[in-house]
């Protein structure tokens, strides 16, 4: 089982953008990719909408995440949310294992 997270962080005048690059400047982004059970992380940019910025998040299973969560890297993401001042989009998805 995996579990995708599809987070899509919208500002104004490029702050999401800013805030991505903050993210993989500041070593965050490496931190979270390094963290067991973590599967991929990734920023991408929408072609229809410059404000925003969608991060793919995928873990091995939920017991991964739940680490991820408790983590000191989500209050430094958090700061950075807020200090970019950017509404938060969240999708969740899981791939459950095939039977047979």
């Amino acid at each position: 089982m995996s579990i995708t997270v599809n987070l899509y962080y919208t500002g104004r005048n490029g702050s999401a953008r800013r805030f991505a690059e903050e993210m993989t400047a500041s070593g965050i982004v490496d931190a979270v990719r390094a963290e067991e059970g973590n599967e991929r992380y990734e920023y991408f940019l929408p072609m229809d909408d410059p404000e925003t910025v969608l991060l793919i998040d995928r873990w091995r299973d939920q017991a991964a995440l739940d680490v991820h969560h408790k983590s000191p890297m989500m209050a430094q993401i958090a700061a950075l949310r807020e200090k970019h001042q950017l509404r938060l989009r969240v999708e969740r998805y899981i791939d459950e294992p095939k039977k047979g």
